[in-house]
C-alpha cells in the first residue's frame, strides 16, 4: 500500500510539473487576452491550415504522438484532443488520428497498470465490479467492446480496470479502437464545424449563431442522444 501511495504521488508530481512547464512557456509567449481573442484564433487557424496543406503527414504524426503522450503518461482523456483533431484535420482525418492516438495511449496505460498497479486495482475495485469479471470470462472481446462503447467510468480508471480481468492486450487495443469511434467522430465533427464557422466569419460570431449552426447542433444532438442511450444501457451492463 505504501509503495502504491508513493507511486501515485510520483505520477501526480510529474503531471503537475509538466503542466506547469507548459503553462509557463505558453504564457511567456502569449497573454491571456491574445489567447482568448477571436483574431488570434482565426490567424492561428489559417496558419495551421497552410501548415497542414504543405506537411499533412508530418502534422498527422506529430499530433498522433502528442495525443499518445496526452493519454499516457499525462493521463488526459479523449474529448479535448478529439475537438482539436476535428478543428485541425476535419472530422474524418481528425477522427482517425485521435482514435489511433487515444487507443495506443490507453493500451500503454493498461499495460503499465497491469504490470505495476494490478494488486492495488484489484483491492480497490474488484468487489465493486465483480459482476463484470463473469461477463469478461464469457466473451472477453465482446464485453470489452461494449464496455468501451457504454462508458460511464472516468477514462483513466476505465483504462486500468480491465487489469482485474486479465484481458489480452490485442483484444484491449482493438476493442478500444472500435468502441471509441462513435463518440470521437461526433466530437471531431463539432471541432470541424467550429473550424468552418471561423473560416466563414471575419468577425466574432455570436454564441447562438455557433450553437444553431448546422455543423454544430446536429453532432451535438446526436452526441447527447448517444449519452442518453449509453446511460440506459449501463444499467443493464453494470447490473449485478
Amino acid at each position: 500500500m505504501e509503495k502504491s501511495n508513493k507511486f501515485k504521488f510520483f505520477i501526480g508530481l510529474v503531471y503537475l510539473i509538466l503542466i506547469s512547464l507548459f503553462l509557463f512557456f505558453l504564457f511567456s509567449k502569449f497573454s491571456i487576452q491574445e489567447l482568448t481573442s477571436y483574431d488570434f484564433i482565426r490567424e492561428n487557424k489559417l496558419y495551421f491550415s497552410e501548415l497542414k496543406k504543405s506537411n499533412l503527414i508530418l502534422i498527422f504524426f506529430i499530433f498522433l504522438g502528442l495525443t499518445i503522450l496526452w493519454v499516457f503518461p499525462l493521463l488526459g482523456f479523449g474529448s479535448p484532443v478529439a475537438l482539436m483533431g476535428g478543428f485541425i484535420f476535419g472530422k474524418w482525418v481528425g477522427t482517425l488520428v485521435v482514435v489511433l492516438g487515444v487507443s495506443i495511449g490507453g493500451t500503454l496505460l493498461y499495460m503499465f497498470g497491469n504490470y505495476f498497479l494490478k494488486d492495488f486495482i484489484r483491492q480497490k475495485f474488484l468487489e465493486k465490479y465483480k459482476n463484470l469479471e463473469v461477463k469478461f470470462k464469457k466473451s472477453e472481446f465482446i464485453y470489452l467492446l461494449i464496455y468501451r462503447i457504454v462508458g460511464g467510468i472516468p477514462w483513466q480508471i476505465s483504462c486500468l480496470l480491465p487489469t482485474i480481468f486479465n484481458v489480452k492486450v490485442s483484444n484491449y487495443f482493438i476493442a478500444t479502437l472500435i468502441g471509441i469511434i462513435p463518440s470521437t467522430f461526433l466530437i471531431a465533427s463539432i471541432g470541424s464545424g467550429l473550424e468552418k464557422i471561423i473560416n466563414e466569419n471575419t468577425q466574432t460570431p455570436g454564441v447562438m449563431d455557433i450553437i444553431f449552426s448546422r455543423e454544430i447542433y446536429i453532432p451535438l444532438l446526436i452526441f447527447f442522444s448517444l449519452i442518453l442511450i449509453s446511460i440506459l444501457f449501463r444499467k443493464f451492463f453494470y447490473k449485478k
